[in-house]
């Protein structure tokens, strides 16, 4: 079975790496040459665009920033429906809007191909130890059928529903580790501000109820002033948006969600938006004239 895979970012190109790992054959495509090479050189075969990619392959994935992105890749002009053949699997890995994810399955089906929503969350360190949490929509046969290909590139892969429901179940995610660095944020400021270490902090509660995944990646960060994208946050005020937008269609509010979108918002009119999200903390040290270390 020959992967294509289309988009060799910050998450992309390790993914595409483990895949090579795990002793599969790949072909990849990438506006970024030098992320293409890369790939190659380990192993990979490239194409000059999606079209290319799925004329070679049995199952394309797709790791881009958002649905347009995807819209065009998959749909657009020398995109992979115009080069699949019957039966192909498309895996869109990336974090888009749930409604989009069932738009665009709604065409490629009409073409005779699947597809599966699969985003994913663990950050660039995840992807590139392959241990990234993997949240699965689509049609639970072709979901069986492709879960070993995408268990290569994680440490869990889950199945949650139909199409969409898989870039639902990430909004979800993204909600959760939103609030958790700002409520991180809060603590580490207020424990600065009263003249306490906290580094100590920190290590005193991770092992209590507030420990948690996220406090462990991003509270280093913050006290090592390591702002290098893992994940950045113009990507992560995009799946806000998605969120919100989700939330508004569905006709429940997202009250706390919006209020750190709008701290986000700040940060990159600040020109902080490619830092990682953790940067989140500098919007509560402006506001306590006071920096976390």
């Amino acid at each position: 079975m020959k992967i294509g895979f289309i988009g060799l970012g910050i998450m992309g190109k390790p993914m595409s790496k483990n895949l090579l790992k795990s002793g599969y054959s790949l072909v990849v495509c990438d506006k970024n040459q030098m992320a293409v090479d890369e790939v190659v050189a380990a192993g990979a075969q490239s194409a000059a665009n999606a079209k290319e990619v799925a004329k070679l392959c049995d199952v394309i994935i797709t790791m881009l920033p958002n649905s347009p992105h995807v819209k065009e890749v998959v749909l657009g002009e020398n995109g992979v429906v115009e080069g699949a053949k019957l039966g192909t699997t498309i895996i869109d890995m990336s974090s888009i809007a749930p409604l989009a994810s069932r738009e665009i399955h709604d065409e490629v089906v009409k073409k005779g191909l699947y597809m599966l929503d699969a985003p994913v969350s663990g950050g660039e360190p995840k992807a590139i130890d392959g241990t990234l949490s993997v949240m699965v929509g689509g049609d639970k046969a072709i979901f069986d059928k492709h879960y070993d290909l995408m268990k290569a590139m994680a440490g869990s892969v889950v199945y949650t529903g139909d199409i969409g429901a898989g870039n639902v179940t990430k909004l979800a995610n993204q909600v959760i580790v939103a609030l958790n660095i700002a409520a991180m944020s809060e603590a580490l400021v207020l424990a600065t501000k009263a003249g306490v270490n906290p580094e100590l902090v920190y290590q005193a509660i991770r092992g209590g109820l507030a420990g948690s995944t996220v406090l462990d990646a991003k509270a280093p960060m913050v006290l090592n002033r390591n702002f290098k994208p893992g994940f950045k946050i113009d990507l992560h005020i995009k799946d806000l948006q998605n969120a919100l937008d989700t939330s508004h269609g569905v006709g429940t509010s997202l009250p706390l969600t919006a209020i750190v979108m709008e701290m986000m918002q700040a940060l990159k009119t600040d020109g902080m938006g490619g830092c990682d999200h953790s940067a989140l903390a500098r919007y509560y040290e402006t506001l306590a004239k006071i920096e976390i270390k």
